[in-house]
């Protein structure tokens, strides 16, 4: 049975790429499939991730607070900026370029795990990075987007950060702390986890294709090439700025997974809920889930075909 959920998790792009297609070809499938419908499945999917979560993943953030510090101040500053970037050289119109912004100041997504572990990178490093900027995302996400989206519309800070707080952050604690009160409960569900994750993110980009699938068809070209740059870059970048700063190979890796893999499935919600004057602003989250994916999925093949190997000359920083 586990042999078997291990699959269909693993297969999480096909299946991603399959609820995308039938919500461009068929719409009226998954149209239903908005509203409170987006916000409880991206809340549901937060508390899945709560419950992977124990007391001594926070414990690791004090013995690797480098590499934490590293991967948090990477993934909101590279990726914001790159996202801004990206809008202003293509000339996005406001609807994509709020979209893309918006993506770009989510805080890393929870596939990112999936693939750091298919790359064969550091699996912990990347749990607590993605815990990090996600339990703070309440103030980064807002600030980012108020920042550098405010030049297009309005941007409500504040309802940004509650929503946040409500579909993201709370779920999150909520799921530790069950996790840690009732560990033989939580234990017994688990398992569920990963698989109902799989089906809501779905379930939230066949819904937003079903709604947007006019507006995705006319503007497929450019929105690819957009998110494909903007996640390109953070990919590369993270590792970059790893690199030059003296981390292991393996550290490098593992943020450059998490700077490059966004919270798509927030993205969307947030656009949903707070950027109803620019209904396009959802579209590029899903254009991202999909990129990202695809994206990922090759360098974990490609960095997995080529493992890490240490110089012992070589002075490097390492996190546990």
């Amino acid at each position: 049975m586990h042999n078997l959920l291990n699959r269909f998790t693993g297969l999480y792009p096909l299946w991603l790429i399959l609820f995308a297609l039938l919500g461009f070809l068929k719409p009226e499938a998954l149209a239903w499939f908005s509203g409170q419908w987006i916000i409880w499945a991206l809340t549901t999917v937060m508390l899945g991730m709560g419950i992977t979560l124990t007391v001594e993943d926070f414990r690791r953030l004090l013995k690797m607070p480098g590499c934490v510090v590293l991967g948090f101040v990477a993934q909101y500053t590279l990726m914001p900026l790159a996202g801004w970037g990206i809008a202003q050289v293509m000339k996005l119109e406001p609807g994509f370029a709020i979209g893309l912004i918006l993506v770009a100041s989510c805080p890393g997504g929870t596939a990112s795990n999936m693939i750091t572990y298919l790359a064969r990178a550091n699996v912990a490093l990347s749990v607590v990075l993605t815990m990090t900027s996600t339990l703070l995302a309440f103030i980064m996400t807002p600030l980012w987007c108020e920042t550098l989206a405010g030049k297009y519309v309005p941007v409500d800070a504040w309802g940004l950060c509650k929503t946040t707080l409500q579909a993201v952050v709370a779920p999150v604690l909520i799921g530790v702390f069950c996790n840690w009160r009732f560990p033989r409960t939580v234990a017994r569900v688990a398992w569920l986890g990963p698989l109902v994750s799989v089906i809501a993110i779905c379930f939230i980009t066949g819904g937003i294709v079903a709604s947007k699938a006019d507006a995705m068809a006319a503007n497929a070209g450019k929105l690819t090439l957009a998110v494909f740059l903007l996640h390109a870059f953070g990919f590369a970048l993270g590792h970059l700025v790893s690199k030059v700063l003296g981390y292991s190979e393996d550290v490098a890796r593992t943020v450059s997974i998490e700077v490059g893999m966004q919270n798509g499935g927030m993205a969307a919600t947030l656009a949903n809920k707070h950027f109803t004057t620019e209904p396009l602003s959802a579209v590029p989250a899903v254009f991202s889930a999909i990129m990202q994916n695809i994206l990922g999925s090759i360098l974990a093949a490609w960095w997995r075909s080529h493992p890490t190997i240490s110089n012992p000359e070589e002075p490097v920083k390492t996190c546990p």
